[in-house]
C-alpha cells in the first residue's frame, strides 16, 4: 500500500506490538507459593481513564517496549495501557450488595492484596491488615529478569485499617473516608513519579512507578514495578503469627527471586541460603541507613517493616522526604504516634536486621526464642560497622571524591578521615531553635548551615589559592536560609571549627593525591568539577516536589501531552547528582525530541524557581 492510498487509521497504526502487556493479569507466583498470604479479587474494567504520565525509560528497561521505541505515546499503546491497568476491584462491598456488572468488563484472573503487618493497623499480627488499596498486578519477565507489578488506587479491600476500625466494608470511592475509599489522588501519582524516579537516578534503590492514570475527580491509579516488591513486613505477620509454614514459604520466594534475578551472587555448595539471607539484609539496610542519613532521605522506618523494601530499597513515596538541611529533628505526626527523625532511622534499621536474624534462627532450628537474644547477633554487630564504613565513604563521595578515592583514603588515611567527620558533623548538626516548634506535619528544629553550598564553593576557592577561605567568607557561604544574622556572625568558636574544618579538608586533598600519587591541584580540580554536579545549588526538596507536582499539573493547560512528558523528564534528569549518570544524560540530550520549545523553557524555569527557593526546607 503506498502512502498516498493509505487512510487516517493506517497513519496512525504503530509499528510496535505491545500484546505483551496482556500477560499482566493477576496471575503471580505468590499466590499458590504462599498460600495465606493474601486476599484474592476479581476485577473489573475501569472507564475515562486516560494516561497522564508513562515511564519510557523504565518500559524499555523491563523489556516492555522496544530499545528504539520513540518516548511519545500513541493511540495503540495507550489502549494496551489502559486495557492493563486500568481497572477496580470487585470488592466485598459490591458483592455483598450485589452490583451489577457487566460480564464483558470482569477481567478473567483473580488478583491479590497481600497481606503484612502494618504499624497503623488496630491488628498488630498481621492477620487483618496489609494493601488496603493496591492490588498486584502480576509479573513480567524479559532479559533474564523477573519483574513485580501493583497499583495503587484499585480499590479498597478488606485489609484497610478503616474496615477494621470502623467495622464495616467501605464502597470503592466512599467519600466519607479518605485511605479506606480505595482511591489515589492524582497529585500523589505524579509527585511519587517524580521523586521515585530522581533517587533511582541518583543510586538510591527504590520502587519505580510504570504509568500514571488519570481518571475525573483529579483521581488516579499508579502502576509501580520492580524486581522484587517485597518488604519485611510480608515475613514479620507470618513471624509474629509463628507461622513457621508460611514464614518458609514467603522467605524463600524473596530469596528465590533475588538469586533468578542475580541480584545475590550464586549460593555456594553446602552455603545455607537463610544465614545468607541474613547477612544480604545486614549489608543492604546498613548501606540503606547510612545513605538516608548523609542524604538526608526521611524515610519512617519502624519495626513493622511496612515502609521499605527487603532489599533496603524505598516504597510507597506518601511517607519519603529529602530535607535540603540536615533537619535531623524533624518528626511527623501521625495523630497516636510520632515518627522517626532521621538519625533514630539507624536504630530501626538495627532492629529490622535483629527481627531478621530471629526468622534465621527460626527456620534453622524450628525454634522461635525472644528477638531481645539476637541484640548482639554477629550479623547485628557486622550491621553497625557497615554502616559507620558506609557513611563516612558516602561523606567522602559527598565531598566530591570518587568512591575509590573515598575508600583508599578510608584505608590508608582513616585518622584524616575521623579528624574531618568530626569538623563535618560539628556544622552540619547546629540548630536553630533550642525547643521544637509546630510544622504543618510535625515538629521540628531547623538546621543552620548548608554542607552542600560549602562543599561546591570550597574547592572552587582552593583552585585559586590553597589557602583557608577567611571566617567572614565561610559563614556567608555556609550559612542558610535559616540563619538570621546572630547565626552567620564569625565569632571566635565558629572561626575556630572553620578553621578546623577546612585544614582536615586540605589535608584529605594532600593525602588522596599522594596516595594517587598525582598532583593537588589535579585533584582539586576534579573534585571542584564533581562537587558541582553532587552538591547542586538546585537539588529538590520533599517540599519542593509537591509544589512542582501541583505546577506540573496546571500547565497540562498550555503543554501537548508529550511536551508534558518532555517536561517531566527533563526535570527528572535534571536532577541527577551523580557525576557518572550526568555525564549519559547529557551525551542523550541531542536526540531531536528532547529538543526543547519555548513552552517547554518557561515551565522547566518555574519549575527551576520552586527548586530554589525551597532548596534548604524539608
Amino acid at each position: 500500500m503506498t502512502s498516498r492510498n493509505m487512510s487516517a487509521k493506517d497513519l496512525n497504526r504503530s509499528p510496535y506490538d505491545y500484546s505483551g502487556f496482556a500477560t499482566i493479569d493477576g496471575r503471580h507466583p505468590w499466590q499458590s507459593e504462599v498460600p495465606g498470604s493474601h486476599v484474592l479479587y476479581r476485577a473489573r474494567q475501569r472507564r475515562g481513564g486516560k494516561v497522564a504520565w508513562f515511564n519510557f525509560d523504565l518500559a524499555v528497561e523491563m523489556g516492555l517496549l522496544p530499545s528504539h521505541h520513540a518516548h511519545s505515546m500513541n493511540p495503540q499503546l495507550e489502549a494496551q495501557v489502559l486495557e492493563t491497568f486500568a481497572i477496580q476491584i470487585i470488592n466485598e462491598y459490591d458483592l455483598m450488595n450485589g452490583v451489577k456488572i457487566p460480564a464483558s468488563e470482569i477481567k478473567p484472573h483473580h488478583y491479590m492484596a497481600t497481606r503484612y503487618l502494618q504499624l497503623q493497623h488496630p491488628g498488630k499480627t498481621g492477620i487483618t491488615s496489609g494493601d488496603g488499596r493496591s492490588l498486584w498486578n502480576g509479573t513480567w519477565k524479559s532479559k533474564g529478569k523477573t519483574w513485580d507489578i501493583t497499583s495503587c488506587g484499585t480499590g479498597a479491600t478488606c485489609l484497610s485499617p478503616a474496615t477494621h476500625i470502623f467495622k464495616k466494608f467501605f464502597r470503592t470511592g466512599d467519600p466519607s473516608i479518605s485511605y479506606g475509599c480505595g482511591y489515589s489522588d492524582l497529585d500523589d501519582g505524579v509527585t511519587g513519579a517524580i521523586f521515585s524516579e530522581i533517587m533511582h537516578k541518583n543510586s538510591v534503590p527504590t520502587e519505580r512507578v510504570l504509568c500514571v492514570i488519570e481518571f475525573p475527580g483529579n483521581l488516579s491509579i499508579n502502576v509501580r514495578a520492580g524486581k522484587n516488591l517485597l518488604r519485611p513486613s510480608h515475613f514479620f505477620n507470618h513471624l509474629k503469627q509463628s507461622n513457621l509454614s508460611r514464614l518458609k514459604a514467603s522467605i524463600d520466594f524473596f530469596i528465590n527471586r533475588q538469586l533468578s534475578n542475580s541480584d545475590w551472587k550464586p549460593l555456594l555448595k553446602g552455603e545455607n541460603r537463610y544465614k545468607r539471607l541474613l547477612a544480604e539484609v545486614s549489608a543492604s539496610f546498613a548501606e540503606m541507613a547510612a545513605r538516608f542519613e548523609i542524604e538526608y532521605i526521611f524515610c519512617w522506618l519502624a519495626w513493622d517493616g511496612d515502609n521499605i523494601l527487603t532489599n533496603g530499597g524505598i516504597i510507597d513515596y506518601g511517607s519519603i522526604r529529602q530535607f535540603g538541611l540536615f533537619h535531623h529533628e524533624y518528626k511527623f505526626d501521625d495523630v497516636d504516634r510520632w515518627s522517626t527523625s532521621i538519625p533514630e532511622q539507624r536504630a530501626q534499621a538495627r532492629y529490622l536486621v535483629q527481627t531478621f536474624a530471629q526468622i534465621e534462627h527460626y527456620i534453622n532450628t524450628g525454634k522461635k526464642i525472644e528477638i531481645s537474644r539476637f541484640r548482639n547477633h554477629p550479623e547485628v554487630r557486622k550491621f553497625d560497622k557497615t554502616f559507620t564504613e558506609s557513611r563516612r565513604r558516602m561523606m567522602l563521595e559527598k565531598t566530591g571524591f570518587k568512591r575509590q578515592d573515598a575508600e583508599l583514603l578510608l584505608a590508608k588515611s582513616p585518622r584524616l578521615v575521623t579528624k574531618y567527620e568530626v569538623a563535618y558533623n560539628w556544622w552540619e548538626r547546629k540548630t536553630k531553635q533550642k525547643k521544637h516548634y509546630r510544622v504543618a506535619d510535625g515538629i521540628t528544629k531547623d538546621a543552620l548551615y548548608s554542607m552542600r553550598d560549602i562543599l561546591r564553593e570550597l574547592p572552587r576557592h582552593l583552585t585559586t589559592s590553597w589557602t583557608q577561605m577567611p571566617v567572614k567568607n565561610f559563614m556567608a557561604t555556609i550559612a542558610s536560609t535559616y540563619c538570621g544574622p546572630p547565626d552567620a556572625r564569625p565569632t571566635i568558636l565558629r572561626g575556630l571549627w572553620a578553621g578546623k574544618f577546612q585544614a582536615a579538608y586540605m589535608d584529605l586533598m594532600t593525602a588522596c593525591a599522594k596516595h594517587r600519587n598525582s598532583r593537588r591541584e589535579n585533584l582539586i580540580a576534579k573534585i571542584a568539577t564533581r562537587s558541582e554536579v553532587t552538591n547542586r545549588r538546585e537539588r529538590v526538596t520533599g517540599d519542593a516536589i509537591c509544589n512542582i507536582g501541583e505546577k506540573i499539573l496546571r500547565s497540562r493547560k498550555q503543554l501537548e501531552r508529550r511536551q508534558l512528558f518532555h517536561v517531566i523528564k527533563s526535570f527528572i534528569d535534571d536532577q541527577t547528582l551523580v557525576p557518572e549518570a550526568k555525564a549519559k544524560d547529557a551525551a542523550r540530550s541531542t536526540i531531536p525530541e528532547r529538543k526543547q520549545t519555548a513552552k517547554i523553557e518557561t515551565v522547566l524555569k518555574a519549575l527551576g524557581k520552586v527548586v530554589r527557593d525551597m532548596r534548604h526546607g524539608i
